[in-house]
């Protein structure tokens, strides 16, 4: 259960970041803005509204439900894209997906 703990924190994490730097939204993008079949919702949805939206609500409910995880999961390459440098609180929301991104790995034990 220890990574499930690490996981809830991490998302946690991530969401204090984005309301500290006022980047976390009220309000949900339309509905239509969930049909996306792209990664990442790339056609629909700017990546930290992905982030509030999709994943994190997401994650939670695997967390939730005792799911599985997901395995070899990286989201932070994506991030250090997508962000632009001036994006309030960048570094360390990446040093965040990163470390996210950690738990994801499947290593042989």
């Amino acid at each position: 259960m220890q990574r499930e703990h690490q996981v809830r924190q991490g998302l946690l994490a991530v969401e204090a970041l984005l309301k500290n730097h006022a980047l976390w939204q009220s309000e949900a993008p339309a509905a239509a803005a969930f049909e996306s079949e792209q990664p990442f919702f790339l056609d629909t949805m700017q990546p930290l509204e992905w982030l509030q939206w999709v994943l994190i609500p997401r994650m939670h409910a695997l967390l939730d439900a005792a799911a599985a995880l997901p395995q070899n999961f990286a989201i932070a390459p994506y991030y250090e894209v997508a962000l632009a440098a001036e994006t309030p609180g960048r570094r360390e929301l990446l040093l965040h997906l990163a470390s996210l991104d950690a738990l994801f790995t499947v290593t042989d034990r």
